[in-house]
């Protein structure tokens, strides 16, 4: 295990943030706070991952005495307009419809957050799609059920085995967690 000085707190339920971290070598804990991850309307695609992870990780701070909390969140842009989790099978269909044949930006904001200091950073991927029939749109989210995925596809999965042609950037940052910027600045921190 990869020794840190303090506790490390996961401020997430995401399995893919969890296996990354234990994956890297990080012992922690998940606490998961439940907040509303609504943000300004006129805040520019590009900022509001770092807005919610900034937001997860604050919500922890009466909670805590000398651990780190990690947050992140993880927005898929196309264009301006952020596919964030589907609610539904439908809006899942339209999303990964309208991502097909596309490149589109994932940005996902990672905020370190004690009780001296908060660091927040994020990192940008750029992702193309091959172009995807409608069968195997809907085979991936009838079998995967991608409801807890920014864009309703994890590049992990079948449908980016099968349809992701091109990534510019960290496969990492796809899965929800810039893992080499994490470790860095955990053992600066």
């Amino acid at each position: 295990m990869i020794p840190i000085q303090r506790s490390l707190i996961l401020a997430s339920s995401s399995p893919r943030r969890q296996f990354l971290l234990k994956e890297a070598g990080f012992t922690f804990v998940v606490d998961s706070p439940n907040i509303d991850e609504s943000f300004p309307s006129s805040m520019p695609s590009e900022k509001v991952p770092s807005y919610l992870a900034e937001k997860k990780a604050k919500a922890l701070l009466p909670k805590i005495t000398n651990e780190i909390v990690l947050a992140s969140d993880t927005v898929v842009i196309l264009g301006n307009k952020i596919l964030n989790k589907p609610v539904d099978r439908n809006e899942a269909v339209e999303m990964l419809t309208i991502l097909s044949g596309q490149t589109h930006l994932v940005v996902t904001a990672v905020c370190l957050l004690s009780r001296e200091k908060v660091v927040s950073f994020d990192d940008r991927t750029e992702v193309t799609f091959a172009n995807l029939s409608q069968s195997e749109i809907e085979f991936y989210i009838d079998h995967y059920k991608p409801f807890d995925k920014a864009g309703a596809y994890g590049a992990q999965d079948w449908l980016g085995m099968i349809g992701v042609e091109k990534i510019n950037g960290s496969y990492f940052t796809v899965m929800g967690l810039p893992i080499h910027k994490v470790y860095r600045q955990l053992m600066k921190f």
